[in-house]
């Protein structure tokens, strides 16, 4: 318990510092290595599929497995979204778009060089 309380907070040095990497925060790497996890563990096929669990019935589409990092990422999202005439969002790096839009997007993806399939009902 003792061990888990007392770990550095803060340096004279470099101010603040993260609990993660226990860098400044300036200089906080641990966004960097978490991209670096996610992209790691995927296989290469972007997975796009329709879902309304948790949406009091309202679909969207969501779109996984994009071997982008977080810049580009929120990019492609943004693109997304203006062709498809939605909103939508990146959570987790997974993109979700308002609606149905799975065969248009499906179309976007592959003539960006994507490996796509439709995953789901």
């Amino acid at each position: 318990m003792r061990d888990q309380l007392s770990h550095l907070v803060f340096s004279t040095e470099k101010g603040q510092l993260c609990p993660g990497c226990k860098e400044a925060v300036e200089q906080c790497i641990c966004d960097q290595l978490a991209d670096q996890e996610r992209l790691g563990s995927l296989d290469g096929v972007v997975r796009i599929r329709r879902e309304t669990a948790g949406r009091k019935g309202k679909g969207v589409t969501t779109i996984s497995g994009v071997p982008l990092a977080e810049k580009e990422l929120k990019e492609l999202a943004k693109k997304l979204k203006q062709q498809c005439g939605t909103g939508g969002s990146l959570k987790d790096g997974v993109i979700e778009i308002q609606g149905d839009h799975r065969e248009k997007l499906k179309q976007l993806l592959e003539q960006r060089g994507f490996n796509v399939k439709l995953a789901g009902g």
